[in-house]
């Protein structure tokens, strides 16, 4: 059932495997996908993927530093895969604990990790527990409870009715016996226990008193509501150290009788009542602040000196309950910085996943952990998975005497003319020709903006500088005219004219315009560009998961290949007017898994840059 299960350290070496029976294709190829597609991209958030026909599934230990991952046929339904993994990375670490908290990669390779037999021992388990019981045979009539009905039962008679007074009859006369028999058993007990001729509240009355006798309780019984007592005059207040007179108070040589009281009187004697008062009074005191004590111990809400050794003293396995306040906070805090709240909710689940189970080292509280680990995350995002040199593809083009397509595609408005002059002007001054490609035939006046970019960026670049021919050229064949046809002799005609470069401008399209969408999945299917931007702006939260999404789903869906023609990179316009709101960024490049290549930061020809990924990050942790 299973194509292969492996086991291997985060820095990848395998410390076993497992393929089944007649798998002869090796897993490295799916594994290597995983790594690359999901682990390294921290999309950790689910823990399922797909390569070709194989899903895999895979579970994290990140006390350890290890991966387990399974691999079987996508076809295949097998419910018992994730308690089974579970069970798998539990047996193993239990196993083997010894040796993976050498931490080496040379102890990892010295080490013999034989764990097939508890392998296949843990996987017939899984299989067992997984057969569906058989289905309940059917009862025949015999045993159901119609045949014990007889035909008698079921026939209606004429004396039905008086059958049916009848027995109600008799159910009245069972009641009335009952009740005689409840009377009398009454009786038997009050006889039993004395109590013949007396009423109910008489034997309460009775008992009570009884009780009261017994635990000698001086208890006052009312049969009536006692009556509001008369006021009674002042009464003279006698203090209970005063004493009746003030002769008793006289301990002076005179008299003599009370002197020789006092001389003889014990002092401990007059002590013990205020010393028992104090030690009550003290264990008072204890017992109330041992309460409160035990109380904020269990809120958690110690200030100070113990707040402080709290929160800074680590060595502790990380739990999902720990995270969960400060990963609630990070999400939210990426909402405001305008991440789309989807992504949000998955990269702080990937956190979760990367950290659960780590040790936490000393001194580090549980949010200065996830934090880093976020913005760590966020760096990786944001770093290009492949290598985006356009000057270097540009070159090798030209070796091969074929120009270089570059084809620009968005949403209205976004600034794709714009910043396709502003491209060009950047090719320019690294001593490339460019030819602009007007295949945006629907916008009314979109030729003519390309052509006023043409004539600037020409008086720019005087002809002396680039031989006696123009630095740029527009290639353009009106409106209403097919752009995928327009695009393809724009090629031909650059690769005639030894043009370095076509950047192709395309008519903005929303997401949900069916045909536009196709118009422009036609246009990059039939000339094959060399490099396909996404031109969007940095001002959209949640729209730019939707616009990537739809154009991605489009481009794939009217591909005739096999492996479509997806967007390769993002060109992300208006960048200078969000402040520290930069979580567009994120948002397209977790959609797409492709690097932003320029970022417009101004309304000049020389207002482009690169993407600096930590300045982003940076920007986006800032509270």
């Amino acid at each position: 059932m299973l194509d292969f299960f492996s086991i291997f350290s985060k820095g990848g070496i395998v410390l076993w495997c497992f393929q089944g029976a007649g798998v002869s294709e090796s897993f490295t190829g799916p594994v290597n996908a995983l790594i690359r597609s999901v682990i390294l991209q921290e999309r950790s958030g689910n823990n399922s993927f797909t390569h070709n026909a194989l899903s895999l599934k895979y579970k994290l230990d990140n006390e350890f530093e290890l991966v387990f991952v399974v691999g079987f046929q996508k076809i295949l339904t097998l419910t018992y895969v994730d308690k089974f993994i579970d069970d798998v990375q539990l047996h193993f670490r239990d196993r083997y604990k010894n040796e993976l908290e050498q931490r080496g990669a040379l102890k990892f390779l010295l080490n013999n990790f034989e764990f097939g037999d508890d392998f296949h021992r843990l996987l017939r388990e899984a299989e067992v527990s997984s057969k569906a019981k058989a289905p309940a045979s059917m009862r025949n009539f015999n045993e159901s409870e119609k045949s014990k009905k007889t035909v008698k039962s079921m026939i209606e008679t004429k004396d039905g009715d008086k059958s049916k007074e009848q027995g109600g009859k008799k159910s009245k006369n069972a009641k009335k016996e009952g009740e005689k028999c409840k009377r009398l058993s009454i009786k038997q007990i009050t006889k039993a226990n004395g109590n013949e001729g007396l009423t109910q509240e008489e034997i309460i009355e009775r008992n009570r008193a009884k009780f009261i006798s017994k635990h000698k309780i001086s208890v006052v019984l009312y049969s009536k509501s006692p009556k509001p007592q008369k006021p009674k005059g002042k009464v003279n207040r006698v203090w209970d150290m005063s004493g009746k007179s003030i002769g008793e108070l006289d301990y002076s040589g005179t008299n003599g009788n009370n002197s020789s009281d006092a001389q003889n009187q014990d002092p401990d004697a007059t002590a013990e009542p205020f010393l028992h008062l104090n030690l009550l009074h003290l264990q008072l005191i204890w017992n109330v602040h041992s309460v409160w004590f035990l109380c904020r111990a269990k809120k958690g809400g110690f200030g100070g000196m113990f707040g402080m050794l709290k929160g800074l003293v680590g060595s502790k396995n990380l739990t999902q309950e720990d995270m969960e306040p400060v990963l609630e906070k990070m999400r939210d805090h990426l909402i405001a910085k305008n991440v789309a709240a989807e992504i949000s909710s998955q990269l702080c689940n990937s956190v979760a996943k990367k950290l659960e189970g780590k040790v936490m080292g000393t001194f580090t509280t549980v949010a200065s952990t996830v934090k880093q680990a976020l913005q760590d995350s966020l760096v990786q995002i944001l770093q290009p998975k492949r290598r985006v040199d356009i000057l270097r593809d540009v070159l090798e083009a030209r070796s091969q005497r074929k120009p270089f397509v570059i084809t620009f595609c968005g949403v209205n408005g976004v600034g794709k003319s714009t910043n396709l002059a502003k491209i060009s002007y950047w090719l320019i001054e690294n001593g490339f020709t460019v030819l602009i490609a007007a295949c945006d035939t629907f916008r009314a006046g979109a030729v003519e903006q390309l052509r006023t970019h043409q004539r600037r960026l020409n008086s720019l670049h005087p002809l002396e500088k680039h031989g006696g021919q123009p630095a740029v050229q527009l290639f353009e064949k009106g409106y209403g005219k097919d752009a995928a046809g327009i695009a393809m002799e724009a090629i031909a005609f650059a690769r005639n004219q030894v043009f370095d470069v076509v950047l192709i401008d395309t008519a903005g399209r929303m997401q949900d315009n069916g045909p536009l969408m196709t118009a422009l999945a036609k246009l990059i299917a039939v000339n094959t560009p060399d490099l396909v931007l996404f031109v969007g702006e940095a001002l959209v939260g949640n729209e730019a998961v939707d616009q990537l999404v739809k154009f991605n789903q489009a481009l794939a869906d009217h591909s005739k290949t096999d492996k479509p023609r997806l967007i390769d990179g993002i060109v992300l316009t208006k960048f200078d007017t969000i402040d520290d709101k930069v979580g567009a960024a994120i948002s397209m490049t977790y959609i797409t898994g492709q690097p932003i290549v320029f970022v417009g930061t101004g309304q000049t020809y020389s207002d482009l840059r690169s993407l600096n990924a930590r300045a982003v990050v940076s920007a986006l942790m800032k509270a």
